[in-house]
C-alpha cells in the first residue's frame, strides 16, 4: 500500500479558487501602489543569514528563520522578511538610482513558527517602501498608502484602525525615566510583547533588566498616555498630513505601539481590526540606518509589510470579498463530435483565442451528453458544437446551459456574437 505524502507542515496549497483570491489581492495591491507612484521590484527568495543576523531581532534570526548550509558551507535562509534585502539592493546600486525611491513587492516569505489560525510558515507579503525622504509628510504618505489599500478591499474605519507612534518620542520618554540606551532595545521588545504576557510575568522580565519599580510605573504611564503625541513636533506634522491625505478616520495615535525590531528609528505603526479578533494586519516604520548597515551610503527609509493570511481571514469573516475574488474563470467548451472533427475544433478554438476569448476543447471523443454534463459541472458560460452537419453548412451551434437555450449562427458571425453574449453574462453575474 502506497503512503500518502502530505504537504510540508505550515506550507500552503493554492487550488484554483485560492489562486484566484491571491491574484485578486495582488491586482488590488498593484492598483493602489501604482496610484501612489510606487514601482514593483523583487528580491531573492534565498539570502545569506548574515544579512539578517545584524539587522533583525534575535528571535527572528535564531528561532523563526529556515536556515541551512549550502554546499560551500555558507548559512542560507529562506527570506523571513524583505526590508534587509531591499536595503542591500539599494546599497548595491546607490549611485545609479534616482531618489526618492517608491518601491513595492508582493511575494512569498517563510518563518519557522507554530502554525495556527492566521499564522503559517509560508505566506505572501506586500512590502511598500519610500527611500530617501526624511519628513513626517513622507511617513504620512506610506501610512496613507496602507489606509488606501484597506479602504480599497472594503474595510472601513469601524472595521480597522492604523495605530501610530514614534520611536524618537518613546526614546526621549524612556531617557527621561533614566532608562539607559543599552537597556532600551530590550525594554522596547518587552513593551511590544506586553499584551502577550501577564502583568506579573511582564514586570518580572522588566525587573531582570535592572529597571526599578518607579521606572516601571513610568513606562506603564507612558503606554497609557494617549496625548503623548502632542509632545512631538514630528507627530503633529504627521497627523496634519494624514488629514490632507483624507485618511484621518483610519489613523490614530497609540502610545503602546513601539515595534520590536531594532532598526526602527522614527514613526512606527500597525493596523489592527477593531474587534480584536485577529493578529496585526500590517506593520512598519521608519528605518534611517539600515542601508548604511548593509554597506551603502546612508539613506533613510520608511515602509511596511502586510501578510495575506490575516487579511484574507478577516475579509472572509466580514463577507467583504467580491465575487470576482474567488470565482475561477471557466472557458467556453468546444465539443468533439468524432476523430474527424478534432482538427476543425482546434482551428475554431484558435480563432476564438486570437479574438481574446477563453476557450478549451473537450479532451477526447465521447458522447455529446457526457461532454455537456462536464461543461455544466464546470460552469462553462457557453458550449460550441461544430459537428459534421454544422461544418457542412459553415455554422456553429451555441448552447447556453444556464439558460437552457441554443441557437445556430454563421461561422463568420460567431466571434462578435460570442463576445456580446459573454459581456451580457458578465453584467448579469455582477
Amino acid at each position: 500500500m502506497k503512503t500518502r505524502i502530505a504537504a510540508v507542515k505550515g506550507t500552503r496549497e493554492f487550488y484554483p479558487e485560492d489562486m484566484q483570491l491571491r491574484t485578486w489581492l495582488y491586482e488590488t495591491i498593484r492598483q493602489v501602489a501604482t496610484s501612489f507612484g510606487y514601482q514593483e521590484y523583487e528580491a531573492p527568495f534565498l539570502e545569506p543569514l548574515a544579512l539578517y543576523a545584524a539587522k533583525s531581532d534575535e528571535e527572528l534570526v535564531k528561532e523563526q528563520a529556515f536556515v541551512f548550509a549550502d554546499r560551500g558551507g555558507e548559512l542560507i535562509t529562506l527570506r523571513p522578511e524583505l526590508t534587509p534585502s531591499l536595503a542591500r539592493m539599494v546599497a548595491q546600486r546607490h549611485h545609479q538610482l534616482i531618489f526618492p525611491l517608491r518601491w513595492w513587492s508582493f511575494g512569498p516569505m517563510w518563518r519557522y513558527e507554530r502554525p495556527q489560525k492566521g499564522r503559517s510558515r509560508e505566506f505572501f507579503q506586500w512590502n511598500a517602501d519610500l527611500i530617501g525622504v526624511v519628513s513626517p509628510e513622507g511617513d504620512a504618505e506610506v501610512v496613507a498608502l496602507a489606509a488606501t489599500f484597506l479602504q480599497a478591499v472594503g474595510l472601513q474605519p469601524h472595521d480597522v484602525q492604523i495605530l501610530v507612534n514614534n520611536r524618537r518620542l518613546v526614546d526621549q520618554t524612556l531617557q527621561a525615566l533614566g532608562i539607559t540606551a543599552d537597556q532600551r532595545p530590550a525594554v522596547l521588545r518587552l513593551i511590544d510583547h506586553r499584551d502577550k504576557l501577564s502583568a506579573d510575568v511582564w514586570a518580572t522580565y522588566v525587573q531582570e533588566l535592572g529597571i526599578s519599580h518607579k521606572q516601571i510605573e513610568g513606562m506603564i504611564a507612558m503606554v497609557a498616555n494617549e496625548q503623548l503625541w502632542q509632545q512631538s513636533d514630528e507627530l503633529q506634522r504627521f497627523f496634519m498630513a494624514i488629514e490632507a491625505f483624507g485618511m484621518q478616520a483610519y489613523v490614530q495615535f497609540a502610545p503602546q505601539i513601539v515595534r520590536g525590531l531594532d532598526y526602527y528609528t522614527g514613526t512606527v505603526f500597525e493596523a489592527w481590526d477593531r474587534a480584536g479578533a485577529f493578529r496585526a494586519l500590517l506593520g512598519g516604520g521608519r528605518y534611517d540606518n539600515l542601508v548604511a548597515e548593509v554597506g551603502g551610503d546612508p539613506q533613510p527609509g520608511m515602509g511596511f509589510a502586510m501578510g495575506d493570511v490575516v487579511l484574507t481571514l478577516m475579509l472572509k469573516q466580514l463577507g467583504r470579498l467580491p465575487p470576482s475574488a474567488t470565482r475561477v474563470p471557466v472557458p467556453i467548451l468546444i465539443t468533439i463530435f468524432d476523430e474527424a472533427s478534432v482538427l476543425a475544433a482546434i482551428q475554431l478554438a484558435t480563432e476564438l483565442r486570437q479574438a481574446g476569448v477563453q476557450v478549451a476543447c473537450y479532451p477526447r471523443t465521447e458522447k455529446l451528453q457526457k461532454q455537456l454534463k462536464y461543461a455544466d459541472r464546470m460552469g462553462a458560460p457557453l458550449v460550441l458544437i461544430a459537428g459534421p452537419d454544422e461544418q457542412a453548412r459553415n455554422v456553429v451551434t451555441v448552447r447556453d446551459l444556464s439558460a437552457g437555450i441554443q441557437h445556430t449562427v454563421a461561422r463568420v458571425d460567431l466571434i462578435p456574437i460570442i463576445q456580446q453574449s459573454l459581456r451580457s453574462q458578465h453584467r448579469n453575474g455582477d
